[in-house]
């Protein structure tokens, strides 16, 4: 009996004990959990951000400039809505968000220019969040300015050695090549030192290289070499000590030319820099890898528009107005679906031929030249032709173009008969195989079929620029005679 009352009080005991370190487990795990909420709240820590990044807007794309923002910190955002506009290698094209919430942090400024793909240009953050908690995110990890650049040579005395040969100052105008200038300039050195290697008395890199090597101090100035003394006249007052350096030779130009301060009328030898856009960079870059990678061969024909000038005359009388380009576009794809071989476009494998025939149109724009595509051009009566290329035109010119509107094509037409150039050579746009250039128009006399008198034909120059890898001299001749015969007689189109 003793024992079983001892066993009971001991199991209340216990069983207070074990209420009450409950209680305290309790009070423990509540305050974690508002220690944990206080951390993790926008207070502390900031509003998650969904980052915006520059994209690729076109195939060829590499960076980017921020024409202007269309959305400002604290506005609203949906899905689609338009954000900033982007100039990329082609156009400037609109970005549109893929998320709604709110703009929370413009980190890329309008007017900012060469922004790789990638790079972080805005913060975001979610429907019902504050966008002024949102969290910065961390800087890119650079490299420490403080590291110090490696000792210059001067800085540990070399081993004894013989003192080399003094050189022999150049006399005469000076000629350097690029990269010996940029040695010299960034050491400190006078050309006049070099010995002079190359031909006709040009200092070359190996030669600049030499005389860095022949220089430890890299700071070696030319003793200044002054005219021989001449007799001072009685009444010459004393002499001025002599100039810093001798002129130049007459007949010589600059080193370096210097730049030309703004406000100020230039100097001979100085220039003004002017920044290159995306679009001249990307269009210097094909226009070198298309002459320097692709055969061009040329074939030239006259073509009498005197139907297509009459035919216009009675569209116009109907309120239908067309051009000749149209004209010339409408021909050039009739005679591609007639001769599908010349159809076509080289990839490193060999040559492509295309199942399309998509018509690009040359537009010279402020921001450089570029090829909106009217595509389906055979299937596209003349009119047709004529609302899409003015359409094309006007956007390509407001830079609006859409990047399914440029890329691609299977031949170009470039025409410069509006500025009264009667004949050129077009450059090709890779990949494709050929480009129609078309000069203006003019009157000629000529003696007619029966060689009993004389009759006015309205001729017009064009030259098809074509790759010979693709279409050779006898492939272009018998293109050019097809488009000739469609192009002189109009209904042929109709009925190709």
């Amino acid at each position: 009996m003793a024992a079983s009352l001892r066993l009971g009080r001991q199991g209340i005991l216990f069983g207070l004990r074990l209420t009450q370190f409950n209680k305290c487990v309790w009070g423990l795990q509540s305050w974690q959990e508002s220690t944990r909420h206080f951390f993790q709240s926008a207070h502390c820590l900031g509003v998650a951000p969904l980052k915006v990044q520059m994209p690729a807007l076109s195939p060829t794309m590499a960076e980017g400039n921020i024409v202007k923002w269309l959305k400002k910190e604290g506005e609203a955002v949906a899905a689609g809505d338009a954000l900033c506009e982007i100039e990329t290698d082609k156009a400037v094209v609109t970005m549109d968000s893929n998320d709604d919430g709110v703009m929370a942090k413009i980190l890329i400024e309008e007017g900012s220019r060469n922004i790789p793909l990638g790079t972080l240009i805005a913060l975001m953050v979610e429907e019902g969040q504050d966008w002024k908690q949102v969290e910065m995110p961390p800087p890119e990890a650079a490299a420490a300015p403080s590291e110090a650049p490696p000792a210059p040579q001067a800085a540990t005395p070399p081993p004894a050695q013989a003192a080399p040969p003094t050189p022999k100052p150049t006399s005469g105008p000076l000629r350097l090549s690029p990269a010996a200038r940029h040695i010299l300039d960034s050491h400190g050195l006078d050309p006049k030192l070099a010995t002079a290697t190359g031909p006709r008395g040009l200092i070359t890199k190996e030669d600049a290289m030499n005389l860095l090597k022949a220089s430890p101090d890299a700071k070696l100035i030319s003793p200044v070499v002054a005219p021989p003394p001449t007799a001072p006249s009685p009444a010459a007052p004393t002499a001025a000590p002599a100039p810093a350096a001798a002129p130049p030779p007459p007949g010589s130009r600059p080193n370096v030319p210097p730049l030309s301060v703004p406000g100020k009328p230039g100097t001979p030898g100085t220039f003004t820099e002017i920044p290159a856009t995306n679009i001249r960079r990307v269009i210097a870059q094909r226009l070198t890898q298309s002459k320097t990678t692709i055969p061009h061969a040329y074939a030239t024909v006259d073509c009498d528009v005197a139907a297509v000038m009459l035919l216009r005359k009675e569209l116009a009388k109907e309120q239908i107005k067309v051009s000749v380009n149209d004209f010339i576009i409408k021909a050039a794809a009739v005679t591609l679906k007639e001769m599908p071989e010349v159809n076509v476009t080289w990839s490193g494998d060999g040559a492509h031929e295309l199942d399309t025939i998509h018509i690009a149109i040359a537009v010279a724009t402020d921001r450089g030249l570029i090829t909106p595509i009217i595509k389906d051009a055979a299937n596209k009566g003349v009119q047709e032709i004529s609302a899409n290329a003015k359409m094309l035109a006007q956007k390509a010119r407001d830079g609006k173009l859409l990047p399914e509107e440029y890329q691609g094509g299977s031949f170009s037409i470039s025409n410069l008969g509006m500025f009264g150039i009667s004949g050129f050579s077009a450059v090709i746009n890779p990949p494709q195989a050929c480009i129609l250039a078309v000069g203006t128009s003019r009157q000629e006399l000529q003696l007619s079929d029966d060689e009993q008198g004389l009759r006015t034909r309205q001729l017009m120059t064009v030259t098809l620029s074509s790759d010979g890898r693709l279409v050779d001299d006898e492939l272009a001749s018998r293109f050019l005679d097809k488009f000739r015969a469609n192009l002189e007689q109009p209904q042929r189109m109709a009925v190709a």
